[in-house]
């Protein structure tokens, strides 16, 4: 029988998080569709736009051969990226925090360009729009991710995964975004992942090497959870664990009710929405400018 990818499950690193968080969140952003528009929804927020617009760039010089990538200034690329989640679109209510986020984003392009770093040596680009494979055949169950760049090392032929954090706080050490992306990396291109590094790009030295996770205990990991989102597909359960909700479902609840602001569709055709922050209130991903 012909493996039928578009019957199949499809899990990322993002999807699984949103599901590990709260399944209610789960549903309300990878299966809900308005039945008005027909589109997913998407709250919007200022580390949002940061981080889109930061990663737009970078991303943009992983087609380009190493000697072109610095031809164009990036900082330019930013301004026209910028363009994308300006005002209300990037969840900006108010123009003075806009521009502390924009030159959070600046520093961040300047850090770079005068240390690119890996970004200067050769890299790899996995010939796929959306790097997949079959995780389980038998559960009929695709991982998928893209990875931000992967160094091509020529010495020993393999490659280093290098992944771009725009945020304030480190990577968890119970995240699975690593394990994901190992088993990307060894299922969708021939070269070995040798090493792996974030690189938060609002420090001066931002650069942390990771330990590459077991690739068989990675796959037995994803693969437990990828069963447990199926079966919740299949069930159509997708309960929030907190009786009033969560922090995680709570602003897409908001929208369902009728209580956000539609301001636009992103690159993928899922409309943007966005919700003021009530005064006086904190919200636990928020942050110190």
């Amino acid at each position: 029988m012909a493996k039928d990818k578009y019957g199949a499950t499809w899990v990322s690193h993002s999807s699984i998080t949103d599901y590990l968080k709260c399944p209610r969140s789960y549903f309300l952003k990878n299966i809900y569709k308005d039945p008005k528009t027909g589109h997913k929804i998407k709250v919007m927020s200022p580390p949002l736009a940061l981080g889109q617009a930061v990663h737009e760039v970078l991303e943009s010089l992983s087609v380009l051969p190493t000697k072109e990538r610095f031809h164009e200034s990036l900082l330019a690329k930013y301004e026209m990226s910028w363009t994308k989640v300006s005002g209300k679109r990037g969840g900006f209510f108010d123009e003075d925090t806009e521009l502390k986020y924009k030159k959070r984003g600046q520093e961040m392009i300047e850090r770079v360009v005068n240390d690119p770093g890996p970004l200067a040596n050769l890299s790899i680009k996995i010939n796929m729009d959306l790097p997949h494979f079959w995780l389980s055949e038998e559960d009929s169950i695709i991982l998928c991710g893209k990875i931000d760049w992967l160094e091509y090392l020529p010495e020993e032929e393999s490659v280093n995964i290098i992944d771009f954090k725009t945020g304030k706080y480190e990577e968890g050490e119970e995240s699975l975004q690593l394990p994901i992306y190992h088993l990307l990396v060894a299922n969708c291109q021939k070269r070995k992942a040798l090493k792996a590094k974030y690189w938060y790009l609002d420090r001066d030295n931002g650069m942390v090497e990771k330990k590459l996770p077991d690739l068989e205990e990675s796959e037995e990991k994803i693969l437990k959870v990828a069963k447990r989102i199926k079966l919740a597909r299949q069930m159509q359960r997708f309960v929030c664990p907190q009786e009033t909700g969560c922090i995680h479902c709570r602003q897409l609840e908001r929208v369902l009710r009728g209580e956000a602001e539609i301001v636009g569709v992103d690159d993928y055709g899922a409309d943007i929405y966005i919700i003021k922050r009530e005064e006086g209130k904190n919200e636990k991903d928020s942050i110190i400018l």
